[in-house]
């Protein structure tokens, strides 16, 4: 299968959603729970959450356009300064899945598609209580994405909360954890480490 540009633009919208979607591989599924200065709070699933940097440790996604009826994540992280990102794990993908729908602001996606909200003291922004996997996110920046009217969210780590059993040799281990990749719009994985290698110098490189 071969497409080019323009085959690309000619394909219906839901097809090329599905199609682009998925052409980055396997990302990493997460929830990201903010509250407005009212107090409502908000659940959205994520696909686009990326490493930026280890010190300070930073976290990015990139938020869809803003409009009316969507955006309400971005504009929350805007009016309160926190957030929260949780890793969706086997037992909760179905109710992570539709906090996808574009719910009014006035409902909370975690009374809706039946999660529970978790806070810790002096952080405001609700973690998934399901989720065991969950970091507690400052923001920091947004970068606006001008090729599509996108935005990059970045943000730094304030608290970062796992199990115990996910850290194994000094390494967070996804599938001991338990965490779940998507692709396009509406496909999970699970997690199977396959192998593990040392960090890499150039002394140390094999013969091929």
């Amino acid at each position: 299968m071969i497409y080019t540009k323009k085959d690309i633009e000619q394909l219906d919208r839901i097809t090329r959603l599905k199609i682009i979607n998925s052409v980055t591989g396997i990302k990493p599924a997460n929830l990201i729970g903010s509250i407005d200065s009212k107090g409502q709070t908000n659940l959205a699933i994520f696909s686009s959450v990326v490493h930026l940097g280890s010190n300070p440790a930073l976290i990015g996604f990139v938020s869809r356009p803003q409009t009316a009826e969507v955006g309400h994540t971005y504009r929350n992280i805007q009016e309160n300064g926190v957030y929260t990102i949780n890793h969706i794990h086997p037992e909760f993908v179905k109710n992570a899945h539709y906090t996808s729908a574009k719910f009014d602001a006035s409902v909370s996606e975690f009374e809706r598609c039946n999660l529970s909200e978790e806070t810790i003291e002096n952080f405001k922004a609700p973690f998934v209580k399901e989720s065991t996997f969950k970091m507690g996110m400052r923001f920091k920046e947004a970068l606006d994405i001008k090729q599509n009217g996108t935005v990059l969210i970045i943000g730094e780590i304030e608290h970062l909360i796992f199990p115990d059993t996910s850290l194994v040799d000094d390494d967070i281990d996804l599938e001991a954890a338990n965490s779940v990749g998507i692709s396009g719009l509406n496909s999970y994985y699970s997690l199977s480490k396959i192998e593990k290698h040392p960090f890499v110098r150039v002394n140390a490189v094999p013969e091929f």
